[in-house]
């Protein structure tokens, strides 16, 4: 078996990062509505987008439709969205809230000490975007509309060409005959592949790995 260095260029676009002040990752631990552990710090890797919201707020069941519709659309991206409640809230209630609309992402019941981690605001709802490294991008006030979700969230989505190789696919082991090794990303098509083997060995082009970007199954 021969170990192969990949390097590659994906079929996205060059994205630049938002214009938006950095701020570090608070630390944030609650419980969902089920009683499973929530951990902010589990979702590093994804771009999140943590909104507040509560029962009691009509522009809050306004914004939750869209917010499951882009759940159900980008979820294979990368994007992951967590509710949180602002209290005062009931557990029932917000479980029955949940199952009528059908929220097909993770609701937790926060404090007003969780919302203060990421804002002072008394606005609701209030949705934080964060990038994939766990970076606070943007912090939006009131309903997130469209035009925002593609100037704020969307870039994060994608990958940039500026990422260096090592961030986006892991190291694999692979021989002749396609045997993979090790553990690579799925990130979709590749535009091209360039492949060293050992000083004995012949390059292989894409065509000949074209199946190593499904390997690994992805995260």
């Amino acid at each position: 078996m021969r170990k192969i260095i990949l390097t590659a260029l994906l079929l996205f676009p060059t994205v630049s990062a938002v214009a938006q002040p950095s701020l570090p990752r608070p630390s944030l631990r609650l419980k969902d509505i089920h009683g499973h552990r929530l951990n902010l710090a589990d979702y590093k890797g994804k771009v999140v987008l943590i909104n507040f919201w509560a029962t009691w707020c009509p522009p809050c069941h306004q914004e939750i439709p869209d917010l499951i519709k882009m759940q159900r659309q980008y979820r294979n991206n990368g994007l992951q969205i967590i509710g949180i409640t602002y209290p005062p809230e009931a557990l029932a209630q917000v479980r029955r809230f949940a199952r009528r609309l059908r929220m097909n992402y993770p609701v937790a019941i926060g404090t007003k000490a969780s919302k203060a981690l990421f804002t002072s605001s008394e606005t609701l709802p209030v949705t934080v975007v964060i990038d994939r490294d766990g970076v606070v991008r943007d912090v939006i006030e009131g309903i997130m509309y469209v035009d925002e979700f593609e100037q704020k969230v969307k870039p994060l989505l994608s990958f940039s060409l500026n990422q260096t190789f090592d961030q986006i696919i892991e190291p694999v082991e692979i021989n002749r005959l396609g045997y993979v090794r090790g553990k690579a990303r799925r990130l979709g098509a590749f535009a091209h592949v360039d492949v060293e083997v050992g000083s004995d060995g012949d390059d292989w082009d894409g065509a000949q790995l074209g199946t190593l970007a499904n390997a690994g199954g992805g995260r």
